[in-house]
C-alpha cells in the first residue's frame, strides 16, 4: 500500500512519518509466569497538527477463523520526537500503570527503554521494559522485553503488523 506524509504533518514528525496510520496483524507472547500465547493487534498512530503522534495498542484473541474473539490489552499514549533523533513516549494502560519511554530513532529503525513505570496499588509488578520497533519490508515489526512479577528483563511479546 502506497503512503504519503500528510501535508499538515507538523516538521518535527518527520522521523516518525513511516508509523502514520492503521497497522494489523499477528503475535506471540510467552512469558515465565504465563503459557504461550499468540494473539492479533491493531495499532493506530495518528496526529493533529501537533509535534506528537497519539498511539493506541490493541490486542485480542483470535479464533481459528482468523476473526477477533474478545480484547486482550489496551495501550495509549503520546510518542514525542525531540533534537538528535531522540524520542519521549508516555503510555497509560488500563490494567494501573503508566510509563515514561526515552528513545532514540534511526532511520525506520526505534528503540527504546523505560525511564519510569508508575503502577496503581492492585496493578500487575512491571518494573522495566525496552521495546525495539522497525519497518522491515513494508511490514512493522516490534517486540517488547518486559521486567515483571520478580523476572528479570527478558523477551515478552513480539508481532508483525501490515499497513492498513
Amino acid at each position: 500500500m502506497a503512503f504519503e506524509i500528510p501535508q499538515d504533518l507538523h516538521p518535527d514528525l518527520m522521523p516518525l512519518a513511516w508509523l502514520l496510520g492503521r497497522w494489523e496483524g499477528r503475535g506471540h507472547g510467552d512469558y515465565p509466569t504465563i503459557e504461550k500465547f499468540e494473539f492479533g493487534q491493531q495499532i493506530d498512530f495518528s496526529h493533529n497538527g501537533k509535534p506528537y503522534l497519539h498511539y493506541v495498542s490493541q490486542t485480542y484473541v483470535v479464533g481459528e477463523d482468523g476473526k477477533k474473539e474478545r480484547p486482550l490489552a489496551v495501550e495509549t499514549g503520546f510518542w514525542r520526537p525531540k533534537p538528535d533523533n531522540k524520542l519521549e513516549v508516555i503510555l497509560a494502560h488500563p490494567t494501573g500503570f503508566a510509563e515514561i519511554w526515552y528513545g532514540e530513532i534511526e532511520g525506520a529503525k526505534i528503540e527504546m527503554r523505560t525511564d519510569v513505570v508508575a503502577r496503581t496499588e492492585t496493578a500487575k509488578e512491571v518494573t522495566a521494559g525496552h521495546r525495539l520497533y522497525g519497518l522491515v519490508k513494508g511490514e512493522l515489526m516490534w517486540a517488547y522485553d518486559m521486567a515483571a512479577e520478580g523476572q528479570p528483563l527478558q523477551p515478552h511479546l513480539w508481532a508483525t503488523l501490515v499497513r492498513i
